[in-house]
C-alpha cells in the first residue's frame, strides 16, 4: 500500500510539472484568451490513457498503472481546471465560447482515447 502511494505521489509530481510546463509553453506559443493548455493536456492525456490501457494489459504491466495512469496522467490532466476555465469564460459573458470549449474538450478527449486505444491495439 505504501509503495503504491509513493508511486502515485511521484507520478503526480511529474504529471503536474508537465502540465505546468505545457501551460507556460501554450501561453508563449499561442497566447492568452482561450484555455488552450487545458485542452492540450486533457486531449493528450486521454490519448495516452487509451494507449496505456492496452499496452499495460497486453504486456502484463498493470503494476505500473498507479504510477503512470493515476500518478502521471492524473497529475497531467485536469477536470478542475476545465471546470474553472468554463465558468470563467461563461461569467465574462462569452457563452458561445464557453459552450464551444466544453464541446471541443469533450469531443476531442473522447476521440483521443479512442485513437489511443486503436493505435496501441494495432502495435501491441
Amino acid at each position: 500500500m505504501v509503495q503504491t502511494l509513493i508511486q502515485v505521489a511521484l507520478g503526480g509530481a511529474i504529471g503536474a510539472s508537465l502540465r505546468y510546463l505545457t501551460s507556460l509553453g501554450a501561453m508563449r506559443w499561442i497566447g492568452p484568451g482561450f484555455p488552450y493548455a487545458t485542452v492540450i493536456v486533457n486531449v493528450l492525456g486521454s490519448f495516452l490513457m487509451g494507449v496505456l490501457v492496452v499496452v499495460l494489459a497486453r504486456k502484463g504491466g498493470t503494476q505500473l498503472a498507479p504510477f503512470l495512469m493515476t500518478g502521471i496522467l492524473g497529475g497531467f490532466t485536469t477536470f478542475s481546471a476545465f471546470s474553472l476555465d468554463t465558468l470563467t469564460i461563461w461569467e465574462r459573458g462569452q457563452h458561445g465560447l464557453a459552450l464551444l470549449y466544453v464541446g471541443v474538450s469533450v469531443v476531442l478527449s473522447l476521440a483521443a482515447i479512442v485513437a489511443g486505444l486503436a493505435v496501441a491495439r494495432a502495435f501491441a
